[in-house]
Protein backbone atom coordinates (compact mmCIF):
# COMPACT_ATOMS: atom_id res chain seq x y z
CA UNK A 1 0.00 0.00 0.00
CA UNK A 2 1.33 3.43 -1.03
CA UNK A 3 0.37 5.64 1.33
CA UNK A 4 1.64 9.47 0.95
CA UNK A 5 1.15 12.39 3.51
CA UNK A 6 0.25 14.99 0.80
CA UNK A 7 -0.25 15.80 -2.80
CA UNK A 8 3.28 17.15 -2.72
CA UNK A 9 4.87 13.66 -1.97
CA UNK A 10 2.75 11.83 -4.51
CA UNK A 11 3.37 13.65 -7.28
CA UNK A 12 7.39 13.50 -6.66
CA UNK A 13 7.15 9.86 -5.84
CA UNK A 14 4.64 8.79 -8.68
CA UNK A 15 7.09 10.48 -11.22
CA UNK A 16 9.71 8.92 -9.97
CA UNK A 17 7.95 5.32 -10.25
CA UNK A 18 6.87 6.50 -13.79
CA UNK A 19 10.66 7.33 -14.83
CA UNK A 20 11.81 3.54 -12.73
CA UNK A 21 9.01 1.38 -14.13
CA UNK A 22 6.98 3.12 -16.89
CA UNK A 23 7.00 1.43 -20.32
CA UNK A 24 6.58 3.22 -23.65
CA UNK A 25 2.60 3.67 -24.14
CA UNK A 26 1.00 6.07 -27.14
CA UNK A 27 3.70 8.83 -26.43
CA UNK A 28 3.87 8.86 -23.19
CA UNK A 29 6.09 6.55 -20.18
CA UNK A 30 3.55 5.19 -18.60
CA UNK A 31 2.60 2.59 -15.58
CA UNK A 32 -0.39 0.66 -14.98
CA UNK A 33 -3.26 0.27 -12.26
CA UNK A 34 -1.30 2.42 -9.69
CA UNK A 35 -2.85 3.32 -6.86
CA UNK A 36 -2.12 5.62 -3.67
CA UNK A 37 -3.52 7.23 -0.54
CA UNK A 38 -2.88 10.78 0.36
CA UNK A 39 -2.95 11.19 4.01
CA UNK A 40 -3.69 14.46 4.66
CA UNK A 41 -5.91 15.57 1.67
CA UNK A 42 -6.35 19.64 1.96
CA UNK A 43 -2.19 19.47 2.14
CA UNK A 44 -2.90 19.86 -2.07
CA UNK A 45 -0.79 22.29 -3.04
CA UNK A 46 2.24 20.85 -4.92
CA UNK A 47 5.57 22.93 -3.49
CA UNK A 48 7.86 20.95 -5.86
CA UNK A 49 9.93 23.87 -7.27
CA UNK A 50 10.65 22.16 -10.25
CA UNK A 51 7.23 21.52 -11.11
CA UNK A 52 6.62 25.13 -10.46
CA UNK A 53 2.63 24.35 -10.16
CA UNK A 54 0.55 27.34 -9.61
CA UNK A 55 -2.34 27.59 -7.05
CA UNK A 56 -4.12 30.43 -9.43
CA UNK A 57 -4.47 28.66 -12.19
CA UNK A 58 -5.71 25.29 -10.10
CA UNK A 59 -8.21 28.36 -8.21
CA UNK A 60 -9.49 29.37 -11.73
CA UNK A 61 -10.31 25.49 -12.53
CA UNK A 62 -11.72 25.32 -8.91
CA UNK A 63 -13.86 28.01 -9.44
CA UNK A 64 -14.93 26.99 -13.20
CA UNK A 65 -16.14 23.96 -11.53
CA UNK A 66 -18.17 25.71 -8.95
CA UNK A 67 -19.74 27.31 -12.28
CA UNK A 68 -21.10 24.22 -13.58
CA UNK A 69 -20.61 25.78 -17.01
CA UNK A 70 -18.85 23.95 -19.75
CA UNK A 71 -17.77 26.70 -21.66
CA UNK A 72 -14.13 27.27 -22.00
CA UNK A 73 -14.62 31.16 -22.49
CA UNK A 74 -13.06 32.43 -19.05
CA UNK A 75 -10.80 29.26 -18.25
CA UNK A 76 -9.53 29.24 -22.04
CA UNK A 77 -7.80 32.28 -21.16
CA UNK A 78 -6.13 30.98 -18.77
CA UNK A 79 -5.04 27.72 -20.39
CA UNK A 80 -5.58 28.11 -24.37
CA UNK A 81 -5.45 24.13 -24.25
CA UNK A 82 -8.48 24.26 -22.90
CA UNK A 83 -9.18 25.52 -26.79
CA UNK A 84 -8.63 22.20 -28.82
CA UNK A 85 -11.25 20.52 -26.46
CA UNK A 86 -13.66 22.89 -27.65
CA UNK A 87 -16.76 22.03 -29.60
CA UNK A 88 -18.40 24.78 -32.38
CA UNK A 89 -19.83 26.35 -29.55
CA UNK A 90 -16.87 26.42 -27.27
CA UNK A 91 -18.11 23.52 -24.91
CA UNK A 92 -16.12 20.65 -23.14
CA UNK A 93 -17.58 17.72 -21.66
CA UNK A 94 -14.34 17.98 -18.76
CA UNK A 95 -16.18 20.57 -16.50
CA UNK A 96 -16.42 17.87 -13.52
CA UNK A 97 -18.29 20.64 -11.62
CA UNK A 98 -21.09 20.53 -14.58
CA UNK A 99 -20.83 16.65 -14.56
CA UNK A 100 -21.18 15.91 -10.96
CA UNK A 101 -23.93 17.70 -10.86
CA UNK A 102 -25.46 16.21 -14.05
CA UNK A 103 -28.87 14.08 -12.92
CA UNK A 104 -28.81 15.96 -9.33
CA UNK A 105 -25.94 13.65 -8.25
CA UNK A 106 -24.55 15.83 -6.01
CA UNK A 107 -27.68 16.17 -4.26
CA UNK A 108 -28.10 12.31 -4.32
CA UNK A 109 -24.62 11.49 -2.96
CA UNK A 110 -25.59 13.75 0.26
CA UNK A 111 -28.83 12.40 0.59
CA UNK A 112 -27.54 8.82 0.47
CA UNK A 113 -24.74 9.50 3.20
CA UNK A 114 -27.50 11.54 5.13
CA UNK A 115 -29.54 8.29 5.55
CA UNK A 116 -26.61 5.90 6.11
CA UNK A 117 -23.03 7.09 7.06
CA UNK A 118 -22.08 3.68 6.04
CA UNK A 119 -23.77 3.82 2.44
CA UNK A 120 -21.93 1.82 -0.70
CA UNK A 121 -24.28 4.42 -2.90
CA UNK A 122 -22.57 7.50 -2.36
CA UNK A 123 -20.51 7.79 -6.18
CA UNK A 124 -20.41 10.61 -8.42
CA UNK A 125 -20.01 9.34 -12.49
CA UNK A 126 -18.38 11.25 -14.93
CA UNK A 127 -17.06 9.44 -17.56
CA UNK A 128 -19.83 7.41 -19.01
CA UNK A 129 -19.06 5.83 -22.31
CA UNK A 130 -22.37 5.55 -22.86
CA UNK A 131 -22.39 9.74 -23.82
CA UNK A 132 -19.51 9.11 -26.70
CA UNK A 133 -22.08 9.89 -29.36
CA UNK A 134 -24.33 12.11 -27.21
CA UNK A 135 -22.91 14.76 -24.31
CA UNK A 136 -25.34 16.41 -22.68
CA UNK A 137 -22.36 19.37 -22.53
CA UNK A 138 -20.97 19.52 -26.18
CA UNK A 139 -22.46 18.57 -29.42
CA UNK A 140 -19.64 16.27 -30.83
CA UNK A 141 -20.07 13.56 -27.98
CA UNK A 142 -16.29 12.45 -27.01
CA UNK A 143 -15.12 13.09 -30.41
CA UNK A 144 -12.91 16.72 -29.26
CA UNK A 145 -12.98 16.18 -24.91
CA UNK A 146 -13.07 12.64 -23.09
CA UNK A 147 -13.26 13.06 -19.26
CA UNK A 148 -10.49 11.35 -17.85
CA UNK A 149 -12.26 11.20 -14.48
CA UNK A 150 -14.28 7.89 -14.00
CA UNK A 151 -16.04 8.76 -10.82
CA UNK A 152 -15.01 10.10 -7.14
CA UNK A 153 -16.72 7.71 -4.36
CA UNK A 154 -17.42 8.23 -0.67
CA UNK A 155 -17.35 5.98 2.35
CA UNK A 156 -17.33 6.01 6.18
CA UNK A 157 -15.10 3.75 8.28
CA UNK A 158 -12.33 4.33 10.60
CA UNK A 159 -14.66 7.10 12.15
CA UNK A 160 -14.39 9.67 9.09
CA UNK A 161 -15.51 10.11 5.43
CA UNK A 162 -13.11 8.58 2.97
CA UNK A 163 -12.91 9.25 -0.93
CA UNK A 164 -11.80 7.48 -3.39
CA UNK A 165 -11.25 8.48 -7.20
CA UNK A 166 -11.29 6.57 -9.97
CA UNK A 167 -9.09 8.02 -13.31
CA UNK A 168 -9.14 5.76 -16.51
CA UNK A 169 -5.92 7.85 -17.62
CA UNK A 170 -3.82 10.90 -15.69
CA UNK A 171 -0.46 12.65 -16.74
CA UNK A 172 1.29 13.14 -13.58
CA UNK A 173 2.69 16.54 -14.38
CA UNK A 174 -0.51 18.59 -15.70
CA UNK A 175 -3.51 16.23 -15.21
CA UNK A 176 -2.69 14.81 -11.34
CA UNK A 177 -1.26 18.56 -9.71
CA UNK A 178 -4.39 20.76 -10.85
CA UNK A 179 -6.75 17.29 -10.57
CA UNK A 180 -6.13 16.65 -7.09
CA UNK A 181 -6.77 20.19 -5.86
CA UNK A 182 -10.34 20.63 -7.70
CA UNK A 183 -10.96 16.80 -6.22
CA UNK A 184 -9.88 17.67 -2.70
CA UNK A 185 -12.16 20.28 -2.77
CA UNK A 186 -14.80 18.65 -3.75
CA UNK A 187 -14.01 16.15 -0.74
CA UNK A 188 -14.16 18.93 1.77
CA UNK A 189 -17.38 20.19 0.39
CA UNK A 190 -18.98 16.93 0.53
CA UNK A 191 -17.23 16.25 4.15
CA UNK A 192 -18.94 20.17 5.05
CA UNK A 193 -22.42 19.28 3.82
CA UNK A 194 -22.68 16.03 5.79
CA UNK A 195 -20.99 17.30 8.97
CA UNK A 196 -18.32 14.40 9.04
CA UNK A 197 -14.97 14.40 9.41
CA UNK A 198 -12.52 13.74 6.66
CA UNK A 199 -10.14 10.76 5.98
CA UNK A 200 -8.28 9.90 3.66
CA UNK A 201 -7.95 10.54 -0.13
CA UNK A 202 -7.48 6.99 -2.37
CA UNK A 203 -6.33 7.96 -6.06
CA UNK A 204 -6.33 5.29 -8.89
CA UNK A 205 -6.09 5.47 -12.07
CA UNK A 206 -5.92 2.86 -14.66
CA UNK A 207 -3.23 4.62 -16.96
CA UNK A 208 -0.66 6.98 -15.30
CA UNK A 209 1.88 8.27 -17.18
CA UNK A 210 4.60 11.34 -18.20
CA UNK A 211 4.19 12.96 -22.03
CA UNK A 212 7.42 12.55 -23.59
CA UNK A 213 8.44 15.40 -25.92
Amino acid sequence: MLLYKNATEAYQKTLENIHLYGINFDNTKAIFNYGFYIQNPMDNEITDFVRGWKKSYAEAEWQWYLSKDPSILEIGKRAPIWKQHQDSLGMVNSNYGAQMNRNNQFNYVLSRIALKQETRHAWLTIYDAKDHEQSPFTNNGFKKDTPCTISLGFQYYNNCLNMTVLMRSNDIHFGFCNDQYCFSKIFEMVCKNTGLEMGTYYHWAANMHLYIP
